[in-house]
């Protein structure tokens, strides 16, 4: 370790995805991270990238207790924090609307730091995911994130051959070129759209770029995981053995 030379030892941990960034400084402070044998408590203390970097049992245990909820989100609902009225999408998660196959038992705590790992548009519908584990929020919205997101998307208007290449690489948003996307006929009304990236409103304003609007928006997949037929309004546990 090193004052000076290196990096934050909680920025190595979040690259890793032993955690996020500030889940690695509350087990630093509370003395949970050991950087090659040696306890760190000193938030900011560096390391070299070579580090070996390891948790204590503690914070291993608390970890295994972080719950990842799958919600059906319906339409008229706010991914994050509520605004203009609409109310956010964790109010939806309590007892009464957990899927009824679902075997693990709800409970208040899970609500404790439950944030969406990403955003679903006030006028979409489909899967969102809600954590209290920053590697799972890391994996699906990092910048360096390679997961795929799956939507079905209805649309109003005439779209060719050129405008559907376009769609798959060779548009810009803010000046910013996008990431090459997966579209296609998912059938004679809907585009399948699959993409890496999440920029605000990317699929509608991708649409209107070629003459498109939107008139039904659908996520039907994050990573290897489905929406599958989870009812509106409705939410399940991640399972143990699905993973993104």
């Amino acid at each position: 370790m090193n004052d000076t030379q290196g990096s934050r030892i909680s920025k190595l941990m979040a690259e890793r995805g032993l955690c996020s960034r500030r889940e690695a400084d509350a087990y630093i402070e509370r003395g949970l991270v050991f950087v090659n044998g040696e306890r760190v408590t000193q938030l900011g203390t560096r390391a070299l990238p070579e580090a070996v970097i390891t948790l204590a049992a503690e914070a291993r245990a608390s970890q295994a207790q972080q719950v990842t909820i799958l919600l059906h989100k319906p339409v008229g609902y706010v991914s994050g924090q509520a605004e203009d009225g609409h109310l956010p999408a964790v109010t939806l998660i309590n007892a009464k609307t957990q899927a009824a196959n679902d075997r693990q038992r709800f409970s208040p705590a899970h609500l404790k730091g439950l944030a969406p790992a990403g955003r679903l548009d006030i006028d979409s519908t489909g899967l969102l995911v809600l954590t209290q584990d920053g590697r799972v929020a890391r994996q699906l919205i990092g910048d360096d994130s390679s997961v795929e997101k799956e939507y079905l998307v209805r649309v109003d208007g005439l779209l060719d051959s050129h405008n559907l290449a376009l769609l798959n690489h060779g548009l810009s948003l803010d000046g910013k070129e996008l990431r090459p996307a997966k579209v296609s006929w998912a059938n004679h009304e809907q585009l399948s759209f699959v993409l890496k990236e999440g920029r605000k409103r990317q699929i509608r304003r991708m649409c209107e770029l070629v003459g498109l609007r939107v008139t039904g928006l659908k996520r039907v997949r994050i990573g290897r995981v489905m929406l599958g037929d989870l009812p509106v309004g409705q939410w399940r546990f991640l399972r143990g053995s699905e993973g993104f």
